[in-house]
């Protein structure tokens, strides 16, 4: 039976990060149920790197996304990954939100994220001219990044340290052994085991039902999940969008805002909505929801230019409220040796290398 010291499941962002930072004291085999890495979340999302301005002080979210986002940079220097640091404009219509924006500047002081600045009204239209904004705040180390390249980058680390990753291989069940776990797995038709030290559950929208089937991980250790679709929609025309725009955040998350890829393309998104299963579809008939939200402010928008693109969805572990990453390890459901992480959504992708070093100390301990 071969034997590694650490298994991860899921080559999403966070299980590839996590494969990088520990291939370079371990023997670590990441494995993918599908036929590509980050077929899911990691892929279906708005590629921004996050600054850390909303989420609550003291959250793993808030710590992390800070810590992550400067990491994150370095590392996209240090392998050459494309990524621009355009910057981002929180907005205000109107003089309710225009009195939110205090409370998110001082929340992002909170979180130790003390570079975002007011602009002027000459500012706002020199930064965002077609924009309509009674107030805004400017964060420059917002940005995006191509996340296929960075997880190839990633899936680079981890071989240099003589890691694997593996595709094409479905986590069947791990039984608890004297040194670590007897996991079984489904390789492209073939079963088969090995034992490994660690087994780090990083399967994101499929980790609870990865969970379940952990000899010994107690029902009340994972969590409900609760799948939150989100669409896209781009704009197939000229725009003069510099920067990224957006407004005040709702309930379930940043609202529909205003993106940019590397390439310049425009794209509004995402919308929430609950759904009951795993599916991807998009509706056309959500667009004059986008369009109401997008003129609010972006009174100029052509309609006739706004078209369906794509979907995410995001494992939420709540209908209601923010929700905090959760990382569990032995001092939470005491099996050494193995991590579960759940409910990671936004800022997953920014946050990514910091988890990564999370998890590491977690094992250590």
């Amino acid at each position: 039976m071969e034997t590694v010291d650490s298994l991860i499941i899921g080559a999403g962002v966070i299980g590839l990060a996590i494969g990088a930072e520990l291939s370079k004291q371990q023997n670590v085999i990441v494995i993918e149920q599908n036929a590509h890495f980050g077929e899911h979340t990691s892929s279906r999302n708005s590629e921004v790197i996050h600054a850390g301005i909303y989420y609550p002080k003291s959250s793993l979210k808030a710590k992390l996304c800070v810590s992550g986002k400067k990491r994150l940079y370095a590392h996209c220097s240090s392998f050459h990954v494309p990524f621009h640091k355009i910057g981002k404009l929180i907005i205000a219509t109107n003089n309710d939100d225009a009195e939110k924006l205090e409370t998110i500047k001082q929340h992002a002081n909170d979180n130790c994220v003390n570079d975002l600045s007011w602009l002027s009204t000459t500012e706002i239209k020199r930064y965002a001219p077609e924009i309509n904004a009674v107030a805004a705040l400017f964060s420059p180390s917002t940005g995006i990044i191509d996340s296929h390249q960075y997880m190839l980058s990633l899936i680079t680390q981890l071989e240099q340290n003589n890691g694997a990753y593996v595709a094409r291989t479905r986590f069947i069940n791990a039984k608890k052994c004297s040194n670590g776990f007897i996991v079984t797995l489904d390789c492209d038709g073939e079963i088969m085991q090995l034992n490994c030290r660690n087994l780090i559950n990083a399967a994101g929208l499929f980790a609870q039902q990865v969970a379940q089937t952990i000899e010994g991980l107690s029902a009340s250790y994972i969590p409900a999940l609760y799948y939150c679709r989100g669409q896209y929609f781009s704009y197939q025309g000229s725009h003069t969008f510099k920067h990224l725009i957006y407004p005040v955040p709702e309930e379930h998350g940043l609202g529909i805002h205003a993106t940019l890829d590397l390439m310049g393309q425009l794209k509004f998104g995402p919308d929430t909505e609950f759904i009951d299963s795993l599916n991807y579809q998009t509706d056309e008939h959500q667009k004059a929801k986008f369009v109401t939200a997008i003129k609010r402010y972006w009174p100029k928008l052509n309609t006739n230019k706004l078209h369906i693109d794509y979907a995410g969805i995001r494992p939420k572990l709540q209908l209601k409220g923010q929700q905090d990453f959760v990382i569990q390890s032995h001092r939470d459901h005491g099996i050494q040796g193995l991590i579960n992480l759940f409910g990671i959504e936004s800022p997953g992708l920014t946050a990514s290398l910091a988890i990564a070093e999370y998890v590491c100390c977690q094992l250590g301990e």
